[in-house]
């Protein structure tokens, strides 16, 4: 496992996000930035890269400090608690969301800057939008409401008014030609295709590995690294992963066995990894947080997406 970590070469900030989502939100979303230096530093993510990752997260609005005397906490803001629990619907699902068989549109129908338009494309783009055109975006089941609110989140309120969200008509039958050539156009399948298969590559061996052995002596810091390493990898290919119905995908689609995979190495690495969060993750005030068992719930069976 050691052996894995080192091999490994890892973006601070993109990190760090990955960090404040699946270990410091279920325990109550804000860490010391000494602790946060202390989880990360086996990564070879010194203190100078860290504190300038993180204070460039506080200026995008990701974080917001805390300050306590001396010390100070990095909390999550509004807007990134927001990004997080939208993004954690998809990473900890144990399936892919059934479809409506009903295709979200959002068209670009009045004047935008081109800043602006840039940021709304980014946007969208960030939460599963496939585009068509440059002027219509696609998704086959988010929610629209909520990626209005989220356009709100992230201080793009002026661009509503020059955006129109539509159902596409039912389809009432199998998916058709015209969603296969949809799909074509709006997503390039073949290189999130590569990418899942890429994942799985990486991670099979070490499953093989944890089945094999099952009395394995896993150190609790290494468990939790490779929780954390493993979550990231899964996902920043989410970010880029509409969640197409299995009637839309190519035969033989890996994301289905990336995801049972993801799910099955998270499990057995869960319990040693809480442990060392448990010793590890502090606050300003040297207080440890309790963690919110509700939020630390991952990968149930039970997932209102399955």
């Amino acid at each position: 496992m050691a052996d894995f970590r080192q091999k490994r070469r890892v973006q601070a900030g993109s990190l760090i996000i990955t960090a404040f989502g699946d270990a410091v939100l279920p325990r109550g979303g804000k860490i010391w930035l000494g602790s946060l230096i202390r989880l990360l530093e086996p990564l070879d993510l010194n203190e100078r890269l860290i504190r300038t990752s993180v204070f460039r997260l506080v200026k995008e609005e990701w974080l917001r400090t805390e300050p306590l005397g001396r010390r100070a906490d990095y909390a999550l803001t509004a807007a990134g608690r927001r990004r997080f629990a939208e993004a954690a619907r998809h990473i900890y699902a144990s399936r892919a969301p059934l479809w409506d068989r009903r295709w979200r549109l959002i068209l670009v129908v009045g004047e935008l800057a081109p800043k602006e338009r840039e940021q709304v494309r980014n946007a969208l783009l960030w939460q599963g939008f496939g585009v068509l055109g440059g002027e219509c975006f696609v998704h086959p089941g988010a929610e629209l409401s909520t990626v209005l609110d989220a356009l709100l989140a992230e201080g793009l309120a002026d661009a509503l008014g020059a955006l129109l969200p539509l159902f596409a008509a039912d389809a009432r039958s199998a998916a058709s030609a015209s969603d296969a050539d949809l799909v074509a156009r709006a997503w390039n399948l073949d290189a999130l295709s590569g990418a899942y298969g890429h994942f799985v590559d990486r991670y099979q061996p070490v499953l093989d590995e944890l089945q094999r052995d099952a009395s394995l002596d896993l150190a609790d810091q290494d468990a939790f690294l490779l929780r954390l390493l493993l979550i990231h990898d899964y996902r920043r290919m989410l970010l880029r992963d509409p969640e197409l119905p299995e009637v839309l995908l190519p035969a033989q689609w890996p994301g289905q066995q990336a995801r049972l995979l993801c799910k099955e190495i998270y499990k057995r690495l869960e319990a040693a990894s809480s442990r060392h969060l448990d010793a590890m993750l502090c606050v300003a005030d040297g207080s440890v947080p309790v963690e919110d068992g509700t939020l630390a719930r991952r990968f149930s069976q039970d997932d209102p997406l399955a």
